[in-house]
């Protein structure tokens, strides 16, 4: 097994967005929060434009609108203005205020105008949150932005608070679909649980005819966020990412909850342990339906093995993503020959070595990688399906390697905020659609095959 970075030394449409991105996406799950950005107003309109894209719903993200005599003189007078602005106009309950490259490199002390900013305003931290997010986008990917926000979301609205029954969930860069998804697992199991980010309807709402609200109800309450520190377990789905980026470990180390990090359950084996470790948590018995419809998911398995040891497969995206669905391929006879991700994440090297190496020598793990490069290995390794993100789409159309669309962003086509991925009956759809897909393109070409033998047999036997 192989760990290459790229066929040239520099990256050409990096497999990755900004790590602002990221940041933003874990704010839009809590209730009553907005985003300002700290930063010039392009770098809010193209977050702006990709989740909007994605989940189809108006998406607000304010702008301090850092111009050219702001770099110079420093940038606090506008972003003073811009939380006013925000708060007269949104009345949110939490700010979350994330720094773009410009702020940062200009070394903005934003702690210290936010502390300045509620001393002068008057306003009590009771009535309004703010949490600063320093995320250059020069620091990392939309992957780092998330789960530091997450991090500082905890550190800043956390108290120390009566021992509970619930557990803490923390979510990765999930859709609401998936959210809704864990909610139900839960609620079969009867347990009580804080989900954070929650973005099941901020990021997904109902129809409300010509109602429009600035700020969409749901997401993780401030009381949740701040009872975390009294809940029996802390359930992370984060194996790749930072200690120090880890909401989970700083629950750990600063009230004593305990924290499991575990993959996003996607797939057989990763589905096991997040049931099984719900069940061991609560001492409650794994429902009955989960029971069968790890049967049912088995049954799916043993169906559609046949097909899957022709797949050929490159997976790209968010690392935490990109490690569970190459799980769900290793399980089901699909070869996982490309193994990327635009972010630094080394640990997948290690997860996948022994594994993959049973199975295809050639294999590639890309951290920190560009699609151009995995264009070369979807090439050179015989790759016939590819599943991730939209970006990955002008390699589909370049290659004809046809592309399942999971993850964020995914701009050409609907319903991304809707799909479910997780747990067994989410595995065993996303298992279908890699399998109806591989056997689409078999069919798609294996007459051709046949009809062009027979002509050249025909034709050969003519000329004799």
């Amino acid at each position: 097994m192989k760990n290459n970075r790229n066929f040239v030394d520099v990256n050409v449409n990096p497999c990755k967005m900004c790590m602002p991105m990221g940041a933003c996406l874990a704010f839009k799950g809590v209730e009553g929060s907005i985003v300002m950005m700290h930063g010039s107003q392009g770098c809010s309109t193209y977050i702006r434009r990709h989740m909007a894209q994605h989940y189809n719903e108006p998406i607000d993200i304010a702008s301090s609108a850092l111009n050219e005599k702001a770099t110079v003189y420093g940038g606090e007078a506008n972003l003073k203005r811009g939380l006013k602005n925000v708060i007269k106009l949104y009345k949110p309950k939490t700010i979350g205020v994330v720094t773009t490259c410009l702020a940062e490199t200009i070394g903005e002390d934003i702690d210290r105008i936010l502390k300045d900013f509620m001393v002068e305003e008057g306003i009590s931290p009771d009535d309004l949150k703010l949490v600063a997010v320093p995320t250059p986008g020069y620091g990392g990917s939309q992957f780092e932005g998330y789960y530091l926000a997450v991090r500082k979301m905890v550190e800043k609205l956390v108290v120390p608070s009566e021992p509970t029954k619930k557990i803490n969930i923390i979510a990765g860069i999930m859709s609401p679909g998936d959210i809704r998804e864990l909610k139900l697992i839960l609620e079969r199991f009867g347990i009580d649980a804080v989900i954070l980010p929650d973005v099941s309807e901020t990021l997904d709402a109902p129809y409300r005819g010509l109602e429009f609200e600035k700020i969409p109800d749901g997401g993780t309450t401030y009381e949740e966020i701040k009872s975390m520190s009294g809940s029996i377990a802390t359930i992370e789905f984060g194996i790749i990412g930072r200690e120090d980026f880890s909401a989970g470990e700083y629950l750990k180390k600063e009230f004593g909850v305990p924290v499991y990090r575990i993959p996003i359950p996607i797939g057989l084996k990763n589905s096991d342990t997040f049931i099984n470790l719900l069940s061991e948590i609560t001492g409650k018995e794994i429902p009955e339906y989960y029971v069968k419809a790890r049967g049912r998911m088995l049954d799916a398995m043993i169906d559609s093995h046949k097909y899957n040891g022709a797949g050929v497969a490159a997976v790209f995206g968010e690392p935490e993503l990109v490690t569970a669905i190459s799980s769900l391929c290793l399980e089901n006879g699909i070869t996982p020959a490309v193994i990327a991700t635009g972010s630094n994440a080394k640990k997948i090297q290690d997860i996948f070595e022994e594994d993959i190496a049973k199975y295809c020598e050639d294999a590639v793990v890309l951290e920190d990688t560009d699609f151009e490069t995995i264009r070369e290995y979807v090439k050179k390794l015989g790759v016939n399906i590819m599943i991730g993100h939209s970006d990955g789409k002008f390699i589909e159309e370049k290659e004809n390697v046809p592309l399942i669309r999971v993850g964020f962003p995914v701009h050409d086509r609907v319903g991304a905020q809707r799909q479910v991925t997780i747990g067994y009956d989410g595995s065993m759809n996303l298992l279908d659609i890699i399998t109806n897909n591989l056997l689409s393109e078999k069919y798609s070409t294996f007459r051709d095959e046949m009809y062009e033998k027979y002509y050249n047999k025909v034709k050969a036997e003519v000329h004799a």
